[in-house]
């Protein structure tokens, strides 16, 4: 007697169509081990291993500091600016290395794409998910600095998680355009640092916000980094309100990021093997 075979057929996707949730949830176990694998080949036959998480934040803090907390004399909420960029820099070193992973993780995961059936989503979701052990192993280091120079936490902390939310949808949703940019404009690739670089400049991680000129400070509220970045001041230093104006204009574009990024990645998906 014949058994029967289960068969599935993969049709092309054509025009707009959201994602597959569910889909995501059946690879649930796939994501995981790929999560693993990003976080375990990262630091493999590295003498420092994870210690490279917090070098990164903490030199570019030493240098910040000599450089524009001594020399140009920025201000920074009258807070010593050591603790005051590092305070940004936890944040933004997310930010960044989340960014510029996602937008070349299809290239480089092109001979899996091409042989294997899964939800392409995971490939860009990956470093958004396993950059994270980064970010918390510096945010116990901006604990210890907390406490070396006297700071609390306000109760405001009770927001904190919902300031890693916005952080992870933003990096997510620019992660999902600039990976399916950047299979068919390879452009994208190599002008990413240049661009991530911009970015932290736009970003107040060397400046307050405050020194933003009121007659932009909605359209500063654009960029969800800069709430999420003045958020984590407000709360750990206390040394500003909390910026609701920037932090619920970031909260709605950091939405709509994530819901285009999504549509158009899906829609994209069909060129991924050919292109890859």
């Amino acid at each position: 007697m014949r058994k029967s075979l289960n068969i599935r057929i993969i049709k092309p996707i054509s025009g707009w169509q959201s994602i597959n949730w569910l889909e995501l949830w059946h690879y649930k176990d796939l994501f995981y081990f790929l999560v693993w694998r990003d976080i375990k080949t990262r630091y493999a036959q590295s003498v420092l291993g994870i210690g490279w998480s917090v070098i990164q934040p903490l030199f570019s803090m030493i240098v910040f500091t000599v450089v524009f907390g001594n020399l140009a004399k920025i201000e920074s909420n009258g807070v010593p600016y050591a603790i005051f960029s590092f305070t940004a820099l936890v944040p933004w070193t997310y930010f960044s290395g989340s960014l510029s992973a996602s937008s070349g993780s299809l290239l480089s995961a092109s001979g899996m794409i091409t042989k294997v059936y899964f939800p392409r989503l995971i490939i860009p979701m990956v470093p958004v998910i396993s950059k994270l052990i980064d970010f918390f192993i510096a945010l116990i280091l901006l604990a210890g600095m907390m406490y070396y120079f006297g700071f609390k936490p306000s109760i405001d902390i009770i927001y904190l998680p919902f300031l890693i939310l916005l952080m992870m949808f933003t990096a997510s949703g620019l992660g999902m355009w600039f990976t399916a940019l950047s299979i068919q404009y390879r452009d994208i690739n190599y002008g990413m640092g240049f661009f991530v670089q911009l970015l932290m400049y736009v970003a107040p991680v060397v400046y307050p916000s405050s020194n933003v000129p009121d007659a932009y400070r909605a359209f500063y509220g654009l960029f969800p980094i800069a709430g999420v970045i003045e958020g984590f001041r407000a709360i750990l230093l206390q040394t500003i309100q909390m910026p609701w104006d920037l932090i619920s204009t970031g909260m709605i574009v950091s939405v709509i990021l994530f819901a285009s990024g999504s549509f158009y990645f899906r829609r994209m998906e069909k060129y991924f093997a050919d292109v890859a």
